[in-house]
């Protein structure tokens, strides 16, 4: 019984454990020892010129970094496996990131800074791009879903889209009593009004074409030169109009981070295909003409 308590806690603490932190920075530690074993055998070799891709030193270091690249290729593939232990994803991940990064320094030193305009150097600046994009989406990843969280608080994507909804239904029943000029503004709102749109538009937040807003507007000014019955339902309209706004902003905030984290990957999954291509093009080239 203690055991299987003992081991339901150590799951729970891997739970909650960032893909960064994982076995207390274990591949940190392995990256670093990678780099330092590399560092070293570089310096201290007595091949003159420098080592480069030409040199035994260097043949290895191709080695390990092609074999890497293709190991950390993989990691879409593993997404789709479910294991535990120090077979999980999130340990595949956390290598994926630091084991990535050393990739830099065994890679430039197997070029031994030797670079032209050729597949080489092609294949070697795909890797950089490929690195920084992976980057930027573990900074994504690390950063953004806590400002998701908070920007909805409480509130679901799909609570956030039936309010909006809920505010249409009452913006259509308040503007029962308004006349036909009055009632074809509130009509631009309920029917033309975008919640998302297309990717760019979501990334962008590029909503000054809101129908909503330019619906709000243009009741602004009819409200002005209303009166009576016709002003009291304005009135509520517009109010309405103005919680449908702010419902608005809020969905749109929260459809704008997650197009942030959808958009390394348009760069770091071309990028990769295109960097094995290059890799493969860089091998190909070095037997058959060197």
């Amino acid at each position: 019984m203690a055991a299987v308590r003992g081991q339901t806690q150590r799951r729970k603490t891997a739970t909650h454990e960032s893909f960064l932190r994982h076995g207390d920075f274990l591949f940190l530690k392995a990256a670093l020892i990678l780099c330092a074993g590399v560092i070293s055998a570089y310096v201290f070799q007595h091949a003159r010129p420098r080592p480069s891709g030409g040199t035994p030193l260097g043949y290895v270091l191709g080695i390990v970094a092609a074999a890497m690249i293709v190991w950390l290729a993989l990691l879409g593939v593993r997404k789709r496996a479910v294991s535990d232990g120090h077979y999980s994803l999130k340990a595949w991940v956390s290598a994926h990131v630091y084991l990535g990064l050393s990739l830099i320094v065994v890679a430039t030193l197997h070029t031994g800074f030797h670079f032209g305009w050729n597949v080489h150097t092609l294949a070697y600046g795909l890797m950089l791009l490929v690195i920084a994009s992976g980057a930027v989406g573990v900074w994504a990843y690390v950063t953004l879903p806590s400002v998701l969280s908070n920007n909805r608080g409480e509130t679901t994507r799909k609570q956030m889209l039936a309010q909006i909804h809920a505010l249409d239904e009452q913006i259509h029943e308040a503007a029962q009593p308004l006349q036909r000029h009055d009632a074809d503004i509130v009509r631009q709102s309920l029917e033309q009004t975008d919640i998302g749109g297309g990717f760019w538009k979501r990334l962008l937040g590029a909503y000054g074409d809101c129908a909503n807003a330019q619906a709000l507007e243009r009741l602004g000014v009819a409200l002005r030169a209303s009166s009576g019955k016709e002003a009291e339902a304005l009135v509520k309209v517009e109010g309405l109009m103005a919680r449908k706004a702010e419902a608005l902003a809020l969905a749109r905030r929260q459809m704008h981070i997650t197009a942030l984290l959808e958009a390394w990957l348009f760069v770091h999954i071309p990028a990769t295909f295109a960097l094995l291509a290059a890799l493969t093009a860089h091998i190909v080239s070095v037997f058959l003409y060197w």
